[in-house]
């Protein structure tokens, strides 16, 4: 393998136990709406809306849950409802941007937990030993498509849980203008 798929990531959110029952009502279980490409992911049929100091969007929510809520945007997001979203790995919100989540139920003030995911490819550790590649590893990957670029500053996420995929935000695939294909040059 050389060449991986290339997945667009449009924004969603990651809910805690606790703030999916203040955002949708106590003991209210997320409705699975498909499966995504990684193992166990799944997009919900519940939204929420992302309030900030200048305006507001529709996000999905993705589960299963998490021990900590998360909104996952796009700088063009993040700067069009006016909050603070810092490039990052999933999970590292530490300091990270505040919002409001308003759900049919109630409301959430996240004080942190808004990013801007970092590009990164997601391998099995058989498909990272074939690409000669290892976790945290920072890579360049090429794209095909009508508009080819390269994609600098790209992490290799490697776990034996994982199906191989990078995922951009959709910022990003706009510039590759529907890319979906990928392959590691650096």
């Amino acid at each position: 393998m050389s060449k991986f798929m290339i997945e667009t990531s449009a924004r969603h959110i990651h809910l805690s136990r606790k703030d999916v029952e203040t955002l949708f009502g106590a003991g209210y279980q997320l409705t699975k709406k498909k499966d995504l490409s990684q193992p166990g992911q799944f997009a919900c049929a519940e939204k929420v809306t992302v309030v900030g100091e200048k305006g507001t969007l529709n996000a999905s929510i993705l589960g299963p849950e998490r021990g900590a809520s998360q909104v996952e945007i796009s700088l063009t997001d993040a700067r069009s409802i006016g909050v603070k979203a810092p490039i990052r790995e999933s999970g590292d919100v530490a300091g990270s941007g505040a919002c409001k989540l308003v759900g049919p139920a109630g409301e959430v003030e996240l004080t942190e937990g808004v990013i801007a995911a970092k590009r990164h490819i997601h391998l099995t550790p058989e498909a990272a030993a074939e690409l000669g590649v290892s976790d945290k590893q920072i890579v360049k990957v090429k794209t095909n498509g009508m508009r080819p670029l390269i994609f600098d500053d790209v992490v290799v996420r490697v776990s034996a849980s994982f199906a191989t995929a990078m995922h951009i935000d959709t910022d990003e695939a706009n510039a590759a203008f529907g890319a979906t294909e990928g392959e590691i040059i650096a």
